[in-house]
């Protein structure tokens, strides 16, 4: 039993390494995490054996997996509902076609350049298709722009684009039987219910030092997450709907909402993106570099092709547009779970999987680094901004999740 004590010790050691590199190099605390676990797995597989960090162990996993769901339920109940019915129609014009254009190029690049298998072009195709909320978030938060309409609606557009991918990683994928019918109709009930019930339930109750809204909902993340792994999909892809659903109970409770962040990012997620990079083969990596890079140019280049001239179409101005069409381009957690779906479930190689997760890390940094360096919609800024290009140089510290 004290094996495991010291191994989970071994992997919190290694998330305070990454917190501490994320607040020294004011980058993401999930992009170190990821990179961390990715260093940590050759070296000390080097110097004790590849068993001393085993990301395959059940517990491991299990935290992993509790990691994204919470993680992916909190990307979800962080939809703006008025923010939303304001600006529908562009955000969802924008949101698909920002998942649409990567998706069917970022396929088809991996499929007729790179020569993958059909099965694992098109999950290429999903994880390069996402859009980073929480990097976007971030961005959105340290500008002050979460408060102009622009973000706003640049915001319920990045959750138009991570539905998209949710839908099609469970279509795709998922063996479609009976189980997948009780699966969706379990799920529908279960929305409709949490609708309903949660808003009076958490009055009547919530507010105490018991923390039953954090039990209500791990239980009703856990249940479907469980129902979905039955019916042979993936336990996240629920959390991110019953967070959409709730996002107007639960993400108007900030301290609800911080306490949640506190245990996701605090003790799960740091499992969750310290195993997804040492999953990542670092010679494989350097094998196909090339094709690092072709999946990062694809990425960038279909969001560009598929969101610039949707921003357009609407009356945004071309720094405006090119702005939006960056923002839309980054990619983190959702890229990660479904380059992670398709390892686990033999869809990839891990050679293929870690090429995907390189690829998906870096969608996160250049285009975010590009459009608020030379395309930044200063005239939205609010005017105590004197100094944009601080805030540019200290945004991807708050970065935390998607």
């Amino acid at each position: 039993m004290e094996q495991v004590w010291f191994s989970a010790a071994l992997w919190l050691g290694l998330a305070l390494v990454a917190t501490l590199l994320s607040i020294w190099l004011r980058i993401s605390v999930a992009l170190t995490e990821i990179v961390v676990g990715t260093v940590a797995q050759l070296v000390i597989g080097a110097a004790l054996g590849p068993t001393m960090l085993d990301a395959n162990e059940s517990w491991v996993r299990f935290m992993a997996g509790v990691g994204a769901i919470v993680l992916t339920f909190l990307a979800g109940a962080e939809l703006d509902p008025k923010s939303f019915r304001k600006s529908w129609r562009q955000a969802t014009v924008i949101g698909l076609v920002s998942f649409a254009a990567p998706f069917l190029g970022a396929a088809a690049a991996a499929r007729f350049l790179l020569g993958w298998e059909s099965q694992a072009a098109w999950l290429a195709g999903v994880a390069m298709s996402t859009t980073s909320v929480a990097v976007v978030y971030a961005v959105m938060l340290e500008l002050g722009l979460n408060g102009t309409q622009f973000g706003k609606m640049i915001l319920a557009a990045c959750f138009i684009t991570d539905l998209g991918t949710v839908v099609a990683l469970g279509l795709l994928f998922a063996p479609f039987t009976s189980k997948t019918l009780l699966f969706v109709g379990a799920l529908t009930a279960a929305m409709f219910v949490l609708l309903k019930l949660t808003g009076p339930f958490f009055r009547r109750y919530g507010g105490r030092t018991s923390e039953m809204e954090a039990k209500y909902l791990l239980f009703a993340l856990f249940g479907m997450g469980g129902l979905a792994v039955w019916a042979g999909s993936e336990a996240v892809l629920p959390a991110y709907l019953i967070g959409m659903i709730l996002a107007g109970t639960v993400g108007r409770d900030h301290a609800l909402v911080r306490r949640l962040r506190t245990l996701t990012f605090g003790l799960l997620t740091p499992f969750y993106f310290i195993r997804a990079g040492s999953l990542v083969q670092l010679p494989a990596l350097a094998a196909g570099f090339g094709a690092f890079v072709v999946l990062l140019l694809i990425k960038m280049a279909t969001k560009f092709v598929g969101v610039y001239p949707a921003c357009r179409a609407f009356k945004y101005a071309r720094g405006e547009s090119v702005y939006t069409t960056l923002l839309m381009s980054t990619g983190l957690t959702f890229g990660t779970i479904s380059a992670l779906y398709g390892l686990s479930h033999n869809i990839i190689t891990p050679a293929q999987y870690s090429l995907l997760v390189a690829a998906v890390i870096a969608s996160a940094v250049v285009p975010t680094w590009i459009a608020n360096q030379f395309f930044l919609p200063r005239h939205h800024l609010p005017e105590s901004d004197a100094a944009p290009s601080a805030n540019v140089d200290r945004q991807p510290a708050a970065v935390g999740a998607t």
